[in-house]
């Protein structure tokens, strides 16, 4: 293997000076819109976070704007963007740099390592992209890249795997010009090296590429884990007045906490309205009063990583709504889109908006 190591980092970053990939964040040297990006992309396509970082960047052009900003006004511009403990993650992280630590971010790739939502790659992405530490970046594209070329059998999953993939990426990172070196392998993975159909035919690797000499691309990475989702079904209650509707906020620890939603009565399978009245969301909000079922939605569907969301929405007119428990609100219909609501909400709402606006 020592071969195949010896001129990988060279080879990639001629490959790299012949390739133009423009972002905002690209040659950026401020930690703090270094940190920013890399949240924003965990687990999210660049084209998709791309205006999320400039609203963000926009709105709190420095930590202290972010530490001081209310979490509902981080949470809805965010909304959209999914797995929301980024961004709880990302608010906390703020306001323990700006308070604690005076707005001074962290010049060590250890305590980098110690903010709360930042893992060994975003680590290492800021420690090399704003100090030039030598820290090799190991995220999907680098596992992908590593395993076809050196067709490396050990499952990239396993605790042996994430050990082997990690000395090797150290081995190979050029120390002289890290952050160089770990921009030119990411975009390699984005560009070049992709999980599909990636371009082989063009490719600076390709005679010494394990993947491509054996017609086995597609094996690599190796995986043990096979990722089993479970379904969920969400019925929400949009309880209205003439005036007025209910929303509440998700405290609990489970998907979208910190995020609104209306009234929710989970059931292992699409529901009816006799199998509603009998839980006690049901009981709490509506009991026995008088109420007239408006109309039921289609079922809306969301995939998350680990389940998929199937919600249905029941429109309900009361003569007068129940008094407001603890985290829950009463609202003007109009204000409904000044919170921040899971995407499937969301989708209802904007299909549904001029209904909404019309009872």
């Amino acid at each position: 293997m020592s071969s195949k190591k010896d001129n990988f980092s060279t080879r990639l970053l001629d490959w790299h000076s012949q390739q133009h990939r423009p972002m905002p964040w690209k040659g950026e040297r401020n930690p703090y819109l270094i940190w920013l990006s890399e949240i924003i992309l965990q687990q999210t396509r660049v084209e998709q976070g791309l205006p999320y970082y400039e609203r963000f960047k926009a709105a709190y052009p420095k930590v202290e704007d972010l530490a001081a900003a209310p979490e509902d006004e981080v949470l809805k511009l965010w909304e959209g963007l999914g797995y929301y403990s980024r961004a709880r993650n990302l608010h906390f992280t703020a306001k323990y740099i700006a308070r604690e630590l005076e707005g001074e971010f962290p010049t060590t790739y250890d305590n980098i390592l110690k903010l709360k939502g930042v893992g060994a790659y975003t680590a290492a992405a800021i420690a090399s992209f704003a100090y030039d530490l030598p820290y090799a970046v190991l995220d999907g594209n680098v596992y992908r890249i590593l395993a076809r070329y050196f067709g490396i059998e050990t499952a990239s999953d396993s605790t042996a795997g994430k050990k082997e993939f990690a000395a090797l990426a150290q081995a190979l990172l050029d120390v002289s010009q890290a952050a160089k070196y770990n921009q030119a392998i990411m975009d390699f993975g984005a560009l070049q090296c992709t999980p599909k159909s990636p371009t082989c035919t063009a490719c600076p690797f390709q005679e010494d590429c394990t993947a491509f000499q054996t017609k086995s691309i597609e094996k690599y990475p190796v995986k043990t884990k096979k990722l089993k989702k479970r379904t969920r079904y969400f019925n929400y209650l949009l309880l209205n007045t003439t005036e007025q509707i209910i929303i509440e906020k998700r405290q609990q620890k489970d998907i979208w906490k910190g995020l609104y939603q209306f009234p929710l009565i989970e059931t292992s399978a699409l529901a009816t309205v006799a199998q509603l009245q009998l839980d006690e969301v049901w009981q709490q909000y509506v009991g026995n009063s008088n109420y007239q079922l408006i109309r039921q939605s289609k079922p809306f569907k969301q995939t998350l990583s680990h389940q998929y969301i199937i919600a249905t929405f029941w429109e309900i007119q009361l003569s007068q709504l129940p008094s407001v428990q603890d985290n829950t609100l009463l609202l003007a219909r109009q204000d409904l889109y000044n919170y921040a609501f899971p995407k499937v909400i969301d989708w209802y709402l904007k299909d549904n908006s001029l209904y909404l606006n019309l009872i």
